[in-house]
C-alpha cells in the first residue's frame, strides 16, 4: 500500500477525500477483485462505447484499483492511460498490479479531478466506470474534464440508473436499515435529463444515455456473499442490540439464498452508459 500524500481538493470534496483516502478506500483496495467481478458484465458495452484507438491518450476518472485503466492502456498500445483517484490505498494497488501485469503505458495519480490542472485538450478519451458520481460540484468537475478533452474527443461514463431499478441497492439498504428509515437519496447522474443538461453546460455535446441492465455478482455462495456485504454495510449495525443485528444477518442470508444460482449470487442492476463528445 502506498502512503497518502497531500492532495489539493475542492472544499466540496473534502469529505470524499477523508472517506476514500481512509477506511472506505482501504476496504475497496482489499476487495478490489470482488468489486471488479461484481460489475464485470458491463465491461464489454463500456469499452465498446469508449472505442479506444491504438494511439489514444485516455484519462480514467475515479479509477480505483485501476482495472479499467489497465484495460484502456492495453487497447491504446501506442498511446497511454492515466488513472486518477483520491484513494492512496487503491492507487498503490493499481501501480503494483500494472507492474505485475506488465502494462508499461499506464500511470496513476492521486488528485481531485474536479480541480486538478490537467493539460488542456490533452486526452482523446475520458472514461469513468462508476467513478464520476461523487463530485461535490459536478458542473465544475465536468467543465474541468471537458477542458482536458481534445476537440472531437469522447467522454464515456457508466453510472447507475435510479435506485428503484437497482435491486441490489434497495435490498441491502432495506435489510441493514433494520426497521429504521431507509436512506432514500437518489444517485448522482441517475436522471437522464439532468445528466444531459449537466454535460452540455460543461462543454460537451451529442450527449446520449443508453440503458444497460446486467446481473451483479456478489459471491460464490451465501457465506461468501454475506461476508462481503456485511463488510461493506455492517457499520450501520453498530448501534443495534445484539438480537437485532443477528436478525439482520439472518434476513440477509435468506435473501442471498433466494439469489443463489449455479454460478454464484447475483442481483439485478441497472446502469446508464453515457456518451458525449467535445466539440
Amino acid at each position: 500500500m502506498s502512503e497518502s500524500i497531500a492532495v489539493c481538493v475542492d472544499p466540496s470534496n473534502e469529505q470524499m477525500l477523508k472517506a476514500w483516502d481512509g477506511e472506505d478506500g482501504a476496504l475497496w483496495a482489499k476487495r478490489a477483485q470482488r468489486i471488479n467481478d461484481g460489475v464485470a458484465a458491463y465491461r464489454e458495452a463500456f469499452f465498446a462505447a469508449a472505442g479506444i484507438q491504438s494511439t489514444d491518450r485516455v484519462l480514467d476518472v475515479g479509477c480505483g484499483a485501476g482495472q479499467t485503466t489497465r484495460d484502456a492502456a492495453r487497447q491504446a498500445t501506442d498511446g497511454s492511460a492515466l488513472g486518477v483517484d483520491l484513494s492512496s490505498a487503491m492507487l498503490g494497488l493499481a501501480r503494483r498490479l500494472a507492474d505485475e501485469e506488465r502494462v508499461p503505458n499506464v500511470a496513476f495519480k492521486q488528485v481531485d479531478a474536479q480541480v486538478h490542472p490537467f493539460p488542456e485538450a490533452d486526452f482523446d478519451v475520458v472514461i469513468s466506470r462508476h467513478g464520476s458520481m461523487f463530485f461535490g460540484t459536478p458542473l465544475t468537475a465536468f467543465t474541468n474534464l471537458a477542458r482536458a478533452t481534445r476537440p472531437g474527443g469522447r467522454l464515456v461514463l457508466l453510472t447507475w440508473q435510479p435506485l428503484r431499478l437497482n435491486e441490489w441497492i434497495t435490498t441491502f439498504r432495506t435489510i441493514f436499515a433494520a426497521g429504521r428509515e431507509v436512506p432514500s437519496s437518489n444517485l448522482a447522474l441517475s436522471d437522464p435529463l439532468e445528466t444531459e443538461q449537466l454535460l452540455t453546460s460543461a462543454g460537451y455535446t451529442d450527449v446520449e444515455l443508453t440503458a444497460v441492465n446486467k446481473p451483479m455478482y456478489f459471491g460464490r455462495d451465501v457465506d461468501d456473499a454475506a461476508e462481503f456485504i456485511v463488510e461493506q454495510h455492517g457499520g450501520r449495525l453498530g448501534d443495534l442490540a445484539e438480537a437485532t443485528r443477528a436478525k439482520v444477518i439472518e434476513d440477509l442470508r435468506a435473501d442471498l439464498a433466494e439469489h443463489q444460482t449455479g454460478r454464484g449470487v447475483f442481483y439485478d442492476s441497472a446502469a446508464w452508459l453515457v456518451e458525449a463528445r467535445r466539440p
